[in-house]
């Protein structure tokens, strides 16, 4: 909840910012080599031989305590990772402990600062380690033996049956005072009943209980506790095809993903994250609604300059890595729809009123009453020319018609009888200008042929009833037409070889997960049931070994692409999951 680390089968840390989501990596060798920074523990390898994955792994019950396994020759060894939950600057907790046999093991850390730029000049301090490199410093509390090789830390040591080995990393300034010395076992202890006691507030009891409280506990991780902004990954520049450009930093708050993120937070009883990010919301936004940026940094910050780290060769060599993201400063009008619903389910759920946000919510439908007929940029951040994306304006559509349900409930004071004849002409205008009667389908934009599987959330939006031939027409083409060989939704058409195509990008993405979870809710509401329960379930199975899912699916390579994990992905999963299980489509 205010970084996050990801750990591989073989026991390394490959990934880590520190101190926060968006702070440079002292870990990047996900992004290129061991040489880029990783933290290795694991059961020592013969000489010569690559260190051995996990025999198994697993999250300890519902919470974020990693359990990874080895099975040895030697034995049986179990190493605990956690990030404890804490006031002060975040930590990683490695604790080895012996199952069976006698495990020899090794500890492998490589700190690099700056993305594996730079490296730390590291010493010790009495008995603890430190690294040092300008602004940064990350200490190391152990009671192994450590010694330096090859700008390495090592420790080689054995573990018998019941023994325990604990290794804490620290973040701190490195013009203050060392930080406190690390106490792993009552962390641990910490951080368990931390998990346990959160998970015990989710209201949903259905058949899918667990992959949503996974999903859950993943967007309560991507939280940034200080301030309640969500990221919508703790990673960047995870290709969207493998070897491809498509490579985009997502460490920020995107309006959009941090709103949808808390209706599923508050459809499932999570009500104090919702009062958070309303009040990251006003602080971000403060008096300046006409300029609303599509995304803030984590506490709100404007400036999210993009630039590229060419000493690092990307993940499978998939370049160019980036940092920040030029996105930022992108018309997208349908955010207004995902801001101003988010306000309006607050509402209905019962989050206490706040002036200052339905003051906010005015300003927001004043802006659009003047500019929701402009292209824009559209949900998927075209870098092409701007559109008059469908989407976009069924999504004002919704601001619109939201503001005017508080209006007329009494919550807030506004022109009624304006917006909802504002309301009738954007309705109006995309069922004519959105709609092609030939092909009985809307379209990506304004006079186009091109489909787009955000038309799967016109039903979900309530902007056209389920039941309409419009939305069958449109949830049937998308699936003739946007359906990858194996069944799941692209986003958009993309152009093929070296032609840029509507998004003003070339090569190959894969299959949109999020896209498809929309799939299945509109399946499920154009009443195929038994289709929705399918697909929904055939999506479950892609999670990896521990229920987390990336932002694509590569039906090619079989694999998940895109940053990982994906609040994009994670949050229709939870709202599929509610609508299938009100549904009665679960079968045991």
């Amino acid at each position: 909840m205010q970084t996050a680390a990801l750990i591989g089968r073989d026991g390394s840390a490959d990934w880590l910012c520190l101190p926060r989501f968006d702070s440079h990596a002292v870990f990047a060798g996900l992004l290129g080599t061991d040489d880029h920074g990783c933290w290795r523990l694991g059961p020592a390898p013969a000489e010569g031989a690559e260190p051995a994955p996990a025999t198994r792994r697993r999250y300890k019950g519902d919470s974020l305590i990693l359990e990874s396994e080895w099975d040895t020759p030697r034995g049986t060894v179990r190493v605990t990772d956690f990030m404890p939950p804490r006031d002060g600057a975040p930590q990683l907790v490695r604790i080895v402990e012996g199952v069976s046999g006698r495990v020899p093991m090794r500890s492998a850390l490589r700190m690099r600062f700056s993305f594996g730029w730079v490296v730390p000049w590291v010493h010790k301090v009495d008995d603890r380690l430190v690294a040092v490199a300008g602004p940064d410093s990350v200490w190391l509390d152990t009671a192994t033996e450590t010694y330096g090789e090859d700008l390495t830390t090592y420790s080689d040591f054995t573990v018998a049956p019941g023994e325990r080995v604990a290794m804490t990393i620290s973040w701190q300034p490195s013009h203050k005072e060392p930080p406190p010395r690390a106490e792993p076992e009552e962390a641990l202890a910490t951080t368990e009943e931390f998990w346990r006691e959160w998970v015990t507030h989710c209201t949903y009891h259905g058949p899918y209980r667990e992959a949503v409280v996974r999903s859950l506990i993943t967007l309560k991780a991507l939280t940034y506790a200080p301030t309640g902004g969500i990221v919508a990954a703790p990673t960047t520049s995870l290709p969207e095809a493998i070897g491809g450009s498509r490579n985009w930093d997502y460490r920020f708050t995107w309006l959009r993903d941090a709103a949808i993120t808390l209706s599923s937070l508050l459809r499932t009883g999570y009500r104090e994250e919702a009062q958070a990010w309303r009040e990251w919301l006003l602080r971000a936004v403060a008096g300046d609604p006409e300029n609303l940026q599509i995304m803030y940094g984590i506490a709100g910050e404007r400036e999210l300059g993009e630039t590229e780290l060419d000493w690092l060769p990307g993940y499978e060599n998939s370049k160019p890595v980036r940092v920040g993201n030029g996105a930022a400063g992108q018309l997208q009008l349908d955010v207004y729809g995902e801001v101003t619903e988010a306000l309006y389910l607050a509402h209905m759920t019962g989050l206490a009123r706040n002036d200052h946000s339905n003051l906010l919510l005015l300003k927001l439908i004043g802006y659009l009453e003047k500019h929701w007929n402009e292209p824009d940029e559209g949900i998927w951040e075209v870098r092409g020319p701007r559109r008059h994306f469908t989407h976009s304006k069924v999504m004002a559509w919704v601001a619109v018609d939201r503001a005017v349900k508080l209006i007329e409930s009494g919550e807030v004071d506004g022109p009624l009888d304006r917006w909802r004849e504002l309301r009738e002409d954007i309705h109006r205008d995309v069922c004519e200008k959105g709609y092609d009667p030939q092909r009985n389908t809307f379209t990506q934009s304004y006079g186009s042929q091109e489909l787009d599987a955000s038309l799967l959330l016109i039903p979900q939006m309530g902007f056209l009833p389920p039941d309409d031939k419009r939305v069958i027409g449109t949830v049937e083409a998308i699936q003739r037409e946007l359906s990858t060989p194996d069944g799941f939704i692209l986003r958009y058409p993309v152009a093929e070889g070296d032609e840029t195509g509507v998004d003003g990008l070339i090569g190959e993405e894969g299959a949109f997960l999020a896209c498809s979870f929309w799939m299945a809710d509109d399946l499920a509401m154009i009443g195929r049931v038994d289709e929705a329960r399918r697909l929904f379930e055939r999506l479950l199975a892609l999670r990896n070994d521990l229920g987390l899912l990336a932002e694509e699916w590569d039906s090619h390579g079989q694999r998940q692409v895109g940053n990982f994990p994906q609040a994009f992905s994670h949050v229709p999963l939870v709202d599929t999951a509610l609508r299938l299980t009100a549904s009665g489509a679960y079968r045991g």
